[in-house]
């Protein structure tokens, strides 16, 4: 960190946002919009951030989407969900105030920037209805497709993503009988918005916010990798930054936002920071933790929550860019029909249907050993599942590429293969085949997660969307290896209810801003439900702009009165 002032400012904002998913663009809009003058520096190219990777869900208890519809919720149901599930990692004020300031956000940039969002019909919290505070449908929302061609020259410099269907919504996705089924998808809605360029999911949710920026004239300037903050005394009051080898200083006459996601994809992070090693990554190149760098030089706390690594696998030949391997999660593969995941003695060891359960279980570590009891881990699956469902990329009755997938004609020849307990697997896929007849797995209760049904299930398979023998060779056996949380990670900076970083002394640091995935997880804690980060990736960025441009909100503490 700088402590002296350069002898020129190159560029001057009262606000500048570092990052272009929704959390540095909803800063620097709400802070225009405030009064403040505004700018957003974005090390790559192309702008949106992990924002534009995600599936776009925003989950916002009691907001006003839903209650139009006549879904009973409210914001004290959704902190008792919270509550219920954080494991006491999360604070009670942060908890209150993401849920407070959640559905003014959304409202706020439906009317600032003309977001439009719907509610994901028939989509519950990930623990309905097994825990008090949760609800059947109603919290998750997602943006409606967005003309990408009103974006003029950013069009193509906005990103979309290669992990999702991004011309079509959920609704489209369950009308045509989700994931599961996307041999038999009508795609006539899908080509139409592909000519148009309407983007949905987190592509759209992105492209909306930086809509939002150009109709402000707020300068986005791409190709410029910030590098430290510089300080005056106790002030942040800019940055220092670098674009093709030369230097730019840029001065925040009322503070700097970080908003650049995670640290995933930088490997020492991630093992001393995240405890993960050498973990595979789904998210762009550029997410290497500046955050933690830039605001740990000037005192700020790291703080961490209890998480697990998600699983991937890669399909030879996709790469991202800068010629990046694409790693895929395994997320909406594993819990389908005639698949399950098995560790090397050969036996299942969590619900494949429901991510929270196979995530967390594959840190169980033996203490007899000092060695992971469920990884590595495979995917094992039988002909019936290549002939009706996609892996990926890979489409259903298309080959499985020989550097992905072992395949044998027995279960004891593709255990033989991969070096796993014959004997343990075959007794693990008789006592599988007799629940998918039943439809109950008595051992991990799969398919009993309306959530897990909805979203990597099958609903024409009877009796359970989730459960179907493996009885029908050739069978296969993939892989999977160890992946970051695409952004979500469990550690970040620690922020007070205005996003403002908080020094170990627990004051504030006065001109720094977090927002996003940049910050820490304390107002969720151990519990991580899809639409979480993009939800406070919008509310950090309201919250932030406000306090920056010296019009802080005020609801926590009427609130807490």
């Amino acid at each position: 960190m700088i402590r002296s002032m350069p002898a020129k400012w190159d560029l001057e904002a009262d606000v500048v946002s570092i990052g272009s998913g929704a959390g540095g663009l909803g800063a620097a809009i709400t802070a225009h919009d405030y009064g403040a003058s505004a700018l957003v520096l974005e090390r790559s190219e192309q702008v949106g951030g992990v924002t534009a990777y995600s599936m776009g869900e925003v989950w916002v208890p009691g907001n006003h989407l839903a209650a139009e519809l006549g879904i009973k919720d409210s914001i004290e149901a959704g902190v008792s969900y919270i509550n219920n599930l954080a494991m006491g990692f999360n604070n009670d004020v942060a908890t209150l105030n993401q849920a407070i300031h959640a559905p003014v956000a959304i409202k706020y940039f439906e009317e600032s920037i003309g977001l439009k969002m719907c509610v994901v019909r028939h989509l519950s919290d990930y623990y309905y209805p097994l825990t008090e505070g949760s609800t059947a449908e109603g919290r998750c929302l997602e943006a409606l497709p967005f003309p990408a061609q009103t974006l003029g020259e950013w069009q193509h410099k906005t990103r979309v993503s290669p992990h999702v269907p991004y011309s079509l919504t959920h609704e489209d996705i369950f009308d045509n009988g989700g994931l599961a089924n996307m041999s038999n998808w009508d795609y006539t809605v899908m080509g139409e918005r592909l000519a148009n360029d309407e983007r949905c999911a987190g592509p759209g949710l992105a492209a909306y916010f930086v809509k939002g920026v150009l109709d402000r004239n707020i300068p986005l300037l791409t190709g410029i990798c910030v590098e430290e903050l510089i300080a005056d005394g106790e002030n942040i009051i800019g940055v220092r930054a670098t674009q093709d080898g030369k230097d730019i200083y840029v001065k925040a006459n009322r503070g700097v936002v970080v908003a650049v996601s995670s640290f995933e994809r930088n490997a020492q992070y991630s093992k001393t920071v995240g405890s993960l090693i050498e973990p595979k990554s789904m998210v762009m190149p550029t997410i290497q933790g500046s955050h933690l760098r830039m605001a740990g030089e000037a005192g700020a706390q790291i703080a961490r929550v209890p998480d697990a690594a998600m699983l991937s696998f890669h399909v030879p030949g996709e790469e991202q860019e800068e010629g990046v391997p694409l790693w895929r999660g395994a997320l909406p593969f594993m819990g389908l029909p005639h698949t399950i995941v098995v560790n090397q003695r050969g036996q299942r060891f969590s619900n494949e249907a429901f991510y929270r359960s196979i995530y967390f279980a594959l840190e169980e570590i033996d203490g007899m050993t000092q060695s992971y009891k469920n990884f590595p881990c495979w995917v094992v699956m039988d002909s019936q599942c290549r002939q009706k469902y996609p892996f990926g990329s890979i489409m259903p009755g298309e080959e499985m590429p020989a550097e992905l997938a072992v395949r044998a004609d027995s279960l004891e020849e593709l255990a033989e293969k991969i070096g796993m307990d014959a004997d343990g697997l075959a007794a693990t896929v008789n006592t599988f085949n007799a629940y998918s007849q039943t439809g109950e797995d008595l051992d991990f209760q799969r398919g009993t997660f309306p959530w897990g049904a909805m979203m990597c299930g099958d609903p024409n398979q009877k009796p359970n969307p989730n459960l179907g023998p493996l009885n029908q060779g050739p069978y296969y056996a993939i892989e999977l290896h160890r992946m970051a949380g695409g952004g979500i990670t469990s550690a970040g900076i620690l922020i007070d209810e205005h996003c403002r970083a908080v020094a170990w002394d627990n004051t504030p640091i006065r001109g720094l801003y977090i927002a996003g995935n940049s910050a820490a997880r304390l107002d969720n804690g151990a519990l991580m439900q899809s639409g979480i980060t993009n939800a406070r990736g919008i509310t950090h960025g309201y919250l932030a702009g406000r306090h920056a441009a010296g019009n802080p909100s005020d609801l926590l503490a009427q609130a807490i009165k």
